[in-house]
C-alpha cells in the first residue's frame, strides 16, 4: 500500500523500528580503535551518526534518539553549516543510501565546562525528520537512576582513528566491546577529573580514539540497546590500558527531556 500521508507513514515506520532494536543484528567479538576494535556489520548500529563539515570531512559521531533529534558531545562544536549523516557504514562508498540532513537548532548544556569537560552534551534538532527504516533507527536513552554495574560489557562504535598516530580515520564503521568501570575505580586512573556526570569504560585492550567523540556507548537492557554514554575524553594516545570517559546519560537525561519537550 502506497503511503499518501507522510506523517502517518513516518509514524508507522517509527512504530516498526522501536528504539534500541536494530533490524540488522550486531555481532560483537568478546560480547558474545576505535583502537583494537573490529569492523561493524553494515547497518547494525542504525542510530550511529557521522557529523561532517561542508567538505564532507567526518569530525565527530553522534546518536539518533528520535526522527527529529541527535545527541552528541558539546566539545564537537557542531555548526549549522555542518551535516548529520545517517545510514552510513563505508564513508568511501557512494553507493550507500545515506541521509545527509541539515540541523535547525543546536542546544548545548548550560553547564557545559570545556575546562573540566563536564556536562559534555549537545542536542541537534534536525531541520527535516530522519526517514526511519532498516538502517536508520533510534537508540533508547538510559533513564535517570539506572545503574550499570562495574564490569558490565557495553559497546562503542565510530569512525575514529584506529591508531592515535594515524593520519586518517577508517572508512568503515568500527566497534568494540568495553567493560564499564565504577567511578571509584576510574578515579584510580584519572583522579579528581572524574565527576558524577561522567561514566568510564575500557582499560581492557581497546579504546575510543580521536574522531569517535560524540558517538555512542550502548549497553543492552531487557533486550534493547540503551545509550548510557557519549564519547567525551580520554588518553591523548588512545591507550587501551586506560579507560575512556563518556558523558553519563542517566545524569543528563532530565535536561535532554526538557529541551525536547519545549522544542
Amino acid at each position: 500500500m502506497a503511503c499518501l500521508q507522510i506523517v502517518f507513514c513516518l509514524a508507522l515506520a517509527s512504530a516498526a523500528y522501536g528504539c534500541g532494536v536494530p533490524a540488522i543484528s550486531p555481532v560483537v567479538s568478546g560480547y558474545a580503535r576505535i583502537v583494537n576494535g573490529e569492523e561493524a556489520i553494515p547497518g547494525s548500529w542504525p542510530w550511529q551518526v557521522s557529523l561532517q563539515d561542508n567538505t564532507g570531512w567526518h569530525y565527530c559521531g553522534g546518536s539518533l534518539i528520535s526522527s527529529h533529534w541527535v545527541v552528541t558531545a558539546a566539545h564537537c562544536s557542531f555548526a549549522l553549516s555542518d551535516r548529520v549523516v545517517l545510514g552510513e557504514h563505508d564513508r568511501s562508498s557512494s553507493a550507500e543510501p545515506i541521509q545527509s540532513l541539515a540541523v535547525s537548532k543546536v542546544f548545548t548544556h548550560p553547564n557545559w565546562d570545556s575546562n573540566a569537560i563536564n556536562n559534555d552534551i549537545s542536542l541537534l534538532k534536525l531541520a527535516t525528520p530522519a526517514a526511519i527504516g532498516r538502517t536508520v533507527s533510534p537508540v533508547c536513552l538510559a533513564n535517570p537512576g539506572e545503574v550499570y554495574d562495574d564490569g558490565r560489557l557495553c559497546v562503542t562504535s565510530g569512525w575514529g582513528k584506529t591508531r592515535w598516530f594515524a593520519l586518517s580515520t577508517p572508512s568503515k564503521l568500527q566497534q568494540t566491546a568495553l567493560p564499564v568501570l565504577s567511578n571509584e575505580k576510574c578515579k584510580t586512573y584519572w583522579g579528581s577529573n572524574i565527576s558524577d556526570v561522567m561514566v568510564c569504560a575500557g582499560a581492557a585492550g581497546s579504546s575510543s580514539c580521536m574522531g569517535d567523540s560524540g558517538g555512542p556507548l550502548v549497553c543492552q537492557r531487557n533486550g534493547d540497546w540503551t545509550l548510557i554514554g557519549i564519547v567525551s575524553w580520554g588518553s591523548s594516545t588512545c591507550s587501551t590500558s586506560t579507560p575512556g570517559v563518556y558523558a553519563r546519560v542517566t545524569e543528563l537525561r532530565g535536561w535532554a527531556d526538557q529541551i525536547i519537550a519545549s522544542n
